[in-house]
Protein backbone atom coordinates (compact mmCIF):
# COMPACT_ATOMS: atom_id res chain seq x y z
CA UNK A 1 0.00 0.00 0.00
CA UNK A 2 1.30 3.67 -0.92
CA UNK A 3 2.01 6.28 1.71
CA UNK A 4 -0.04 8.79 2.46
CA UNK A 5 1.44 12.23 1.43
CA UNK A 6 0.47 15.44 3.48
CA UNK A 7 0.95 17.87 0.93
CA UNK A 8 -0.22 18.68 -2.74
CA UNK A 9 2.93 17.85 -5.39
CA UNK A 10 1.82 20.88 -7.47
CA UNK A 11 1.58 23.42 -5.03
CA UNK A 12 2.35 22.59 -1.54
CA UNK A 13 -0.24 23.11 0.39
CA UNK A 14 -1.76 20.50 2.71
CA UNK A 15 -4.02 17.66 1.84
CA UNK A 16 -7.14 16.33 2.67
CA UNK A 17 -8.58 13.51 2.46
CA UNK A 18 -12.68 13.02 1.58
CA UNK A 19 -12.90 9.12 1.59
CA UNK A 20 -12.34 6.42 4.09
CA UNK A 21 -12.81 2.85 3.59
CA UNK A 22 -13.05 -0.28 5.57
CA UNK A 23 -10.97 -2.81 3.95
CA UNK A 24 -12.81 -5.60 6.21
CA UNK A 25 -16.36 -4.22 5.46
CA UNK A 26 -16.37 -2.13 2.76
CA UNK A 27 -17.75 0.84 4.35
CA UNK A 28 -17.20 3.60 2.96
CA UNK A 29 -17.22 7.24 4.98
CA UNK A 30 -16.99 10.68 3.14
CA UNK A 31 -16.09 14.54 4.15
CA UNK A 32 -13.24 16.25 4.88
CA UNK A 33 -10.72 14.70 7.44
CA UNK A 34 -7.25 16.23 8.14
CA UNK A 35 -4.42 14.00 7.77
CA UNK A 36 -2.49 15.19 10.57
CA UNK A 37 0.94 17.01 11.21
CA UNK A 38 2.90 13.85 10.89
CA UNK A 39 1.26 13.38 7.47
CA UNK A 40 2.67 16.67 6.35
CA UNK A 41 6.39 15.30 6.73
CA UNK A 42 8.29 14.95 3.62
CA UNK A 43 10.17 10.85 4.14
CA UNK A 44 13.34 12.55 5.19
CA UNK A 45 11.39 13.91 8.19
CA UNK A 46 9.65 10.65 8.84
CA UNK A 47 12.82 8.61 8.70
CA UNK A 48 14.39 10.91 11.43
CA UNK A 49 11.11 11.54 13.43
CA UNK A 50 11.24 7.02 13.43
CA UNK A 51 14.84 7.20 14.57
CA UNK A 52 14.61 9.62 17.25
CA UNK A 53 11.74 7.23 18.44
CA UNK A 54 13.29 4.18 18.33
CA UNK A 55 16.07 5.91 20.53
CA UNK A 56 14.48 7.20 23.07
CA UNK A 57 14.92 10.85 22.22
CA UNK A 58 18.74 9.89 22.46
CA UNK A 59 20.34 12.81 20.15
CA UNK A 60 23.71 11.25 20.68
CA UNK A 61 22.64 7.54 19.32
CA UNK A 62 19.76 9.26 16.68
CA UNK A 63 23.49 10.74 15.58
CA UNK A 64 25.04 7.64 15.40
CA UNK A 65 23.04 5.90 13.49
CA UNK A 66 22.25 8.21 10.91
CA UNK A 67 25.64 9.28 10.20
CA UNK A 68 25.41 12.70 11.55
CA UNK A 69 26.79 15.39 14.64
CA UNK A 70 24.68 16.12 17.53
CA UNK A 71 24.54 20.12 16.16
CA UNK A 72 22.72 18.75 13.40
CA UNK A 73 20.50 16.36 14.90
CA UNK A 74 19.46 19.06 17.31
CA UNK A 75 18.99 21.72 14.18
CA UNK A 76 17.09 18.68 12.52
CA UNK A 77 14.71 18.39 15.76
CA UNK A 78 14.26 22.32 15.85
CA UNK A 79 13.17 21.90 11.80
CA UNK A 80 10.47 18.84 12.74
CA UNK A 81 8.67 20.85 15.73
CA UNK A 82 8.46 24.51 13.63
CA UNK A 83 7.13 21.98 10.73
CA UNK A 84 4.49 20.86 13.31
CA UNK A 85 3.55 24.48 14.13
CA UNK A 86 5.52 25.17 17.29
CA UNK A 87 8.04 27.23 18.82
CA UNK A 88 11.19 25.20 19.71
CA UNK A 89 11.69 26.11 23.79
CA UNK A 90 7.76 27.85 23.69
CA UNK A 91 6.52 26.52 26.93
CA UNK A 92 4.20 27.86 29.06
CA UNK A 93 5.96 29.91 31.70
CA UNK A 94 4.84 29.43 35.18
CA UNK A 95 3.67 32.72 37.00
CA UNK A 96 6.00 33.49 39.31
CA UNK A 97 5.28 33.10 43.30
CA UNK A 98 4.73 36.53 44.63
CA UNK A 99 7.87 37.53 46.81
CA UNK A 100 7.28 37.35 50.58
CA UNK A 101 9.88 38.72 53.00
CA UNK A 102 11.77 35.66 54.93
CA UNK A 103 10.26 36.57 58.33
CA UNK A 104 6.39 35.97 56.77
CA UNK A 105 7.54 32.94 54.65
CA UNK A 106 9.70 31.43 57.83
CA UNK A 107 6.37 32.29 60.05
CA UNK A 108 3.92 30.35 57.60
CA UNK A 109 6.15 27.65 57.43
CA UNK A 110 6.50 27.68 61.40
CA UNK A 111 2.27 27.54 61.35
CA UNK A 112 2.15 24.57 59.06
CA UNK A 113 4.39 22.27 61.03
CA UNK A 114 2.74 23.55 63.98
CA UNK A 115 -0.93 22.53 62.58
CA UNK A 116 -2.18 25.51 62.79
CA UNK A 117 -2.68 26.50 59.47
CA UNK A 118 -3.57 24.41 56.30
CA UNK A 119 -1.50 23.11 53.52
CA UNK A 120 -3.93 24.96 51.18
CA UNK A 121 -3.30 28.54 54.00
CA UNK A 122 0.30 28.27 53.86
CA UNK A 123 0.34 28.03 49.37
CA UNK A 124 -2.05 31.34 49.52
CA UNK A 125 -0.33 33.15 52.09
CA UNK A 126 3.32 32.09 50.59
CA UNK A 127 1.84 33.63 46.76
CA UNK A 128 1.34 36.97 48.65
CA UNK A 129 -2.54 36.34 49.20
CA UNK A 130 -4.76 36.07 52.45
CA UNK A 131 -5.72 32.99 54.33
Amino acid sequence: MNQVFGNCPVCGKELIVTKLECRSCGTDIGGQFSIGRLAQFDADQIQFVETFIKNRGNAYKVGEELGMPYSTVRARLTDIIRAMGYEPGAEPKEEPLAKVAPEVRKAVLDDLAKGKISADDAVRLLQGESA
